[in-house]
């Protein structure tokens, strides 16, 4: 029995009180200080880890306020504030002890839209991609590209001067900042903008903290014009964060926002920007060239640009390699042919864009010719491809997916960023590079390369084991010898994702010109209270070190091997945050997406589940060990000890499990996760082993057994449908099922299986029937493995996909029902699990050692065999099962020609659609063959995975995702009779929510063939 987990030490008093008169002074936002908020917000997307002591999630300008007015009073001086966005900063910037602003959650409106006049008013909290999308309809957008574009926020861009794609065209984000709301420490508001000369002497006359701001940063551009010339090169990247060298604008105005943009949260709040928004390119092609090497496509990479491409980005072998094994390959791998004899060792993607469609294609010619007729390189290229359309944009997801693959290595060593946005002269990375490279190998250091050739940045991320104490040494030799490099070759080490962390560098970088620094900062924050250790300090304290603040590892390093190896599936986050997309039609993560509370989302949930972790083997267990004794023992011998726990935390006794517990109950295993997260985070296994251990400490609750063992209740239950349906309807049922806190449960069908197969004259599959038949009958047979819910709850259904086997002449057989076992997986019964699945694998492995081909209906239950049957020993893995799709895909010369020409739209089930992703063509190939058309719908969870939407304390949540995503698609699509959904708990849902029975594919293509 794993013991009772201590909390962190609460806030230092000043901290409390400081919450305290903050919420007397009328802050409408919430306030956290549990373990579970501070440890999820202890990270970012950095190799670091600082627990903060509070967090704050303000609603409005007004909050932010609030917050500076009371930090300004003199009994909290000593309490420190830091700022953060959507917590995708790679240097740590948001990261510190004292409180953290978190402006994401609730401060994410998008404020006003001026189309005429070409500018958009945001919150800071509203998310790039989002902006954008509700730009779309008016052929806007607002410019700087980032790969962090689902995630990152407005205000987190500005706070770094973010760019990325495309800068050579578009420039930086302070390009784009037309005013600026922010909060001063004494909370005062104030609204940047540029100023004439009049205007700026007329701000200088004031006797407070604006007109002290204006008078010392005027007075800097003035008197050190010259020297600022002198000291910075002129490159795209040239400057991050207090950017003296662009406080008078083109037109010498005077501009507050060119310091404020990339200030890292060390000056003020930003609260809300008014941005200058683009129109759309009408048109956009894209020529992918591949190359023997990766130097080859260095070099190549400033000829190309010299052809007037928007942007030229390079992905090294690595990146490559590893997309090949995520969810987007099947959709850019056309573009990625195998070359004879000849690996693609480096690619570089080089975009043109304009109105005119004809002159972006022809500036696509100009290019391809010259690489026809171009000899210096030519050796190296080993060809090339041209995107347009839909499929530029896949090309550059992949690119944005470079962050995150390169987390997804195997081995113990991970590309990690603390050196990896430096930038040169576009014209010297190739020898820059090479010299860099030549560092790592002397070292023996693995890496991945990948960035923005044409504006001389490459983000080059160094694999350490940053448990391994010696490897942790290598981030400051590293570091420093690459600072040597850049300036070699008169470059800066961070060219676009800020100092953060590393702000020990900022004198060295700027010299004669860091007093400038810290007289902005003491006229912004005398006291230092906004984010202290960052980019220059108003009281002289020490700027932060790149080896002084925690790693990550430092802490997972006290985790045991074989726990770290037992929850393998945690392990590996490297916060790059693709979790924490706002888009509500992907399908990563439901959770997140419905509470906008990061601890329910793969990021948070891992950095508990680690935490967790750490402090059981502070407590010298052992959680795979512990596992083990619950499989082995009884749970009635433990339900004393189990009953006082239990009874203990309802009385109030703190345990850091109960806060881990709440975070993976919130989780609805629908496993999006493990098959969209660039690392394979895989929330639903490692919660199913929390939950083991979890529960061999306290009791479960009563409805866990009988969701967990339904399917092998769902027989007896079945035979007596009647009377089930007659309990589950009436008053006292449904009463008996909320106090167990069962809601919506759903009626048995009224058919009967063995009646239906009898008059259809199909039999139940046994090894001997099957391999009595003739190798040609075999061949022409196929198994259809039952799933409970189909089998009980759409017996209709069952029976359709019968006749579909039957039309494509085909022998259908069904095999005898046994529990899948993937409920008691969700609920953490792993040892009943493992028998169950034992058990239910023989059976299967028997039928299919005959040769026929097993398929199976539900896309959840079906790809259990690929996923949670995994871990099962040599000797009890299931063999192949099919989903229903991929079976047609391999006999599509089977259907025949169909003389329909309907439209179907299809949602897939999250966990087809993310796990078994290319499989979508095959049910699109399966309704062309009949000739009808089948489009598939982007959209993200429906809300109901399984059982999760028929829990009461989770139906409000369920119904909240499902108006994110589903509701609009039913509403836009229902009408039509032509939509589809594939899974059970989808189809559950829809009838739940807008009383709509959908279809299912196997129905549509059964119509079309009978047309």
């Amino acid at each position: 029995m794993i013991p009772r987990l201590k909390s962190h030490p609460p806030a230092q008093p000043a901290v409390l009180a400081f919450l305290d008169a903050l919420r007397r002074d009328g802050f409408t936002g919430d306030i956290s200080i549990t373990d579970a908020d501070r440890v999820v917000l202890a990270t970012d997307n950095s190799i670091y880890q600082v627990m903060p002591e509070a967090i704050l999630f303000p609603r409005s300008t007004e909050d932010l306020v609030r917050t500076a007015r009371t930090l300004a009073l003199p009994d909290y001086a000593a309490i420190a504030l830091r700022p953060r966005g959507g917590g995708t900063g790679t240097n740590g910037q948001s990261l510190g002890h004292g409180v953290v602003v978190d402006l994401s959650r609730h401060m994410n409106r998008i404020l006003e839209i001026d189309v005429s006049g070409g500018w958009v008013r945001v919150e800071a909290g509203v998310v790039k991609d989002q902006l954008n999308a509700a730009l779309l309809p008016y052929g806007l957008f607002f410019a700087p590209e980032l790969s962090t574009s689902n995630r990152a926020t407005i205000g987190g861009m500005i706070s770094t001067d973010a760019c990325g794609q495309g800068s050579c065209l578009y420039g930086k984000t302070r390009d784009h900042v037309l005013e600026l709301s922010t909060v001063l420490d004494d909370g005062t508001l104030f609204l940047s903008r540029p100023l004439g000369d009049s205007e700026l002497a007329s701000l200088q006359t004031r006797a407070d903290r604006v007109g002290e701001i204006h008078r010392v940063v005027d007075e800097i551009q003035r008197d050190h014009a010259a020297l600022i010339a002198e000291r910075f090169p002129k490159l795209n990247r040239c400057l991050t964060g207090y950017d003296l060298a662009h406080i008078r604008d083109g037109e010498n105005r005077f501009n507050l926002n060119s310091i404020l943009c990339g200030s890292e949260g060390t000056l003020a709040f930003i609260a809300e920007a008014k941005l200058r928004v683009l129109p759309i390119p009408r048109a956009s092609a894209l020529v992918n060239l591949r190359y023997a090497s990766f130097d080859a496509a260095l070099r190549d990479a400033r000829a190309l640009a010299g052809f007037g491409a928007a942007s030229v980005e390079t992905i090294d072998s690595k990146v490559l390699d590893l997309a090949r094994a995520d969810i987007i390959w099947p959709e850019v791998s056309p573009f990625f042919p195998d070359e004879a004899g000849a690996p693609v060792r480096g690619i570089n993607l080089v975009e043109f864009v304009g109105d005119d469609p004809d002159a972006v294609m022809s500036a696509v010619s100009r290019l391809t010719d010259a690489l026809g007729a171009e000899t210096e390189h030519a050796t190296a290229r080993l060809g090339h491809t041209v995107a347009t359309g839909a499929d530029v944009e896949r090309l550059w997801t992949m690119r944005k997916k470079a962050v995150g693959l390169l987390g997804n290595v195997a081995g113990r060593a991970r590309p990690v960023a603390f050196v990896e946005d430096t930038v040169v002269p576009p014209e010297r990375l190739a020898d820059y590079i090479a010299e860099f490279r030549a560092a790592l190998d002397r070292r023996g250091v693995e890496y991945g390369m990948f960035g923005h050739v044409d504006a001389g940045v490459l983000h080059v991320r160094p694999a350490l084991d940053l448990k391994d104490p010696a490897q942790q040494m290598l981030i400051r030799e590293i570091t420093e010898e690459v600072i040597a490099l850049t300036t070699k070759y008169g470059g800066l080490l961070w060219g676009e994702h800020g100092k953060g962390i590393r702000s020990e560098f900022v004198p060295r970088v700027f010299g004669p010109l860091y007093p400038c620094l810290v007289a902005i900062k003491r006229a912004f924050d005398p006291l230092d209270r906004f984010n202290p250790g960052k980019i220059a300090s108003a009281q002289g304290g020490d700027l932060l070190r790149v080896d002084g603040v925690p790693f990550k590892g430092s802490f997972d390093r006290q985790i045991p091997e074989p726990a770290r190896h037992y929850v393998d599936e945690a392990m590996h986050c490297n916060g790059n945050g693709a979790c924490f997309n706002y888009d509500e039609d992907d399908p990563m993560c439901p959770s997140w997406k419905a509470t906008r509370e990061r601890r329910h989302s793969p990021k948070g949930r891992s950095a508990l589940v680690r935490e967790w972790l750490r402090r059981l083997a502070a407590e010298g267990v052992d959680p795979q060990a512990e596992s083990a004794k619950l499989r082995e023992g009884s749970s009635w011998r433990s339900f004393l000890p189990r009953l006082r726990n239990s009874l203990a935390a309802k009385r109030g006794e703190p345990d850091f499990s109960h806060e881990v517990r709440e975070a993976l109950d919130g989780c609805l295993a629908c496993k999006a996760c493990a098959g969209q997260c660039p690392i394979k985070v895989d929330v639903p296994t490692f919660r199913a082993k929390v939950f083991e251990l979890y529960y061999g400490r306290y009791l479960r609750r009563p409805r866990d057994y009988l969701v967990g063992w339904l399917e092998t209740f769902l027989p007896a239950l079945g035979a007596l449908r009647g009377l089930s349906n007659a309990m589950t309807n009436s008053r006292a049922g449904q009463a008996g099922m909320r106090a167990l806190g069962l809601v919506a449960t759903p009626a048995f069908s009224r058919m009967s299986l063995p009646q239906a197969l009898a008059v259809r004259g199909i039999a139940f599959a046994t090894p001997g029937a099957l391999a009595a038949l003739s190798a040609e009958e075999r061949a022409r047979s196929v198994v259809l493995v039952q799933d409970a819910f189909t089998r009980w709850y759409e017996t209709g259904l069952v029976l359709d996909t019968l006749d579909l086997i039957q039309a494509l002449g085909f022998r259908p057989w069904i095999a005898p029902f046994r529990p899948n076992g993937k409920p008691l997986h969700v609920h953490g019964f792993l040892g009943p699990f493992q028998r169950v699945a034992a058990r239910n694998a023989r059976m299967l492995r028997s039928l299919a050692e005959t040769g026929v081909e097993l398929i199976g209906l539900d896309p959840s239950m079906t790809l259990t065999y690929r996923a949670e049957y995994a871990a099962l020993s040599g000797a009890d893995r299931p063999p192949a099962v099919l989903l229903l799709q991929e079976w047609l895909g391999r006999h599509l010369d089977a259907i025949p020609a169909g003389r329909t020409d309907a439209e179907f739209v299809l949602l897939p089930h999250c966990t087809e659609r993310t796990a078994a992703s290319a499989t979508m063509r095959d049910w699109q190939a399966a309704f062309a063959a009949t000739g009808a058309r089948l489009r598939i719908l982007p959209s993200g969870c429906c809300g109901m995975a399984g059982t999760y939407g028929h829990e009461a304390e989770h139906r409000a949540t369920s119904e909240q995702i499902y108006r994110l995503s589903w509701a609009g698609h039913v509403a836009a699509h229902a009408e039509q009779k032509r939509l589809l959904a594939t899974g059970y708990s989808c189809r559950s849902q829809v009838k739940l929510m807008d009383g709509l029975a959908l279809s299912h594919p196997v129905q549509a293509l059964l119509a079309c063939l009978r047309s």
